[in-house]
């Protein structure tokens, strides 16, 4: 009788410990999407573009899939979407195509929104960079500097520099006056791209957020 009882004690026993095992696996297996969704949220960030007098000038807000560009109140006006191939579209706050940004070894093109038609080039030279038209006529050359770039004409005249200086990126005009800057981790040529005049806001966003991905290599 003692044998039955303590073999029944004993079954019992390792039953109860089989539980607790499975008990624990359940409890590790739900808890990872928690884990990985919480290295998402980490690695989604709003790059803020402030006004020397500190104002919130516009932001990029990234995205699982691209980001979101808005104003300093808050209000969406480019949308940024990229594929795995690398391809980054451009669109407005209404879901509009206004063009792509396609990237290949060593430039990045940006397309109308056919996409049959390139209208502009930023290519990389070594350090340096350069915007060239649909023609592959240089638009702006972008020089690399010690602490950051300038960015000039053809006929070598100073349009603006971006300088790096303790954690903050800034453009400036010629006269060495700040038009917005950042203390976000934000590449400094890809920063660069917001001092290409000659391509709109949503452009300027779009190619920014390309050769960021790459650190414009």
């Amino acid at each position: 009788m003692k044998k039955l009882i303590l073999s029944f004690i004993l079954i019992t026993y390792l039953f109860g410990c089989s539980s607790n095992a499975k008990t624990s696996s359940n409890v590790s297996t739900l808890s990872s999407p928690q884990t990985t969704q919480s290295n998402v949220a980490t690695q989604i960030e709003k790059i803020k573009f402030k006004t020397e007098g500190g104002t919130d000038l516009f932001s990029l807000k990234q995205q699982a899939d691209g980001a979101k560009l808005v104003d300093g109140n808050d209000k969406e006006f480019v949308r940024i979407k990229s594929d795995e191939s690398g391809k980054v579209k451009i669109k407005n706050a209404s879901e509009k195509v206004l063009g792509y940004v396609v990237a290949e070894k060593g430039y990045w093109k940006i397309e109308n929104p056919e996409q049959n038609k390139d209208l502009y080039i930023f290519r990389r030279k070594n350090n340096d960079y350069q915007l060239e038209d649909v023609a592959k006529k240089q638009v702006y050359q972008i020089k690399a500097r010690n602490n950051g770039f300038e960015i000039e004409t053809p006929d070598k005249k100073l349009v603006y520099k971006v300088k790096v200086k303790e954690g903050k990126t800034s453009l400036r005009d010629a006269s060495d006056k700040t038009v917005f800057s950042t203390k976000s981790g934000f590449s400094p040529i890809a920063f660069t791209c917001f001092g290409l005049d000659v391509l709109t806001r949503e452009q300027q966003a779009g190619l920014a957020y390309a050769v960021n991905l790459t650190k414009g290599q």
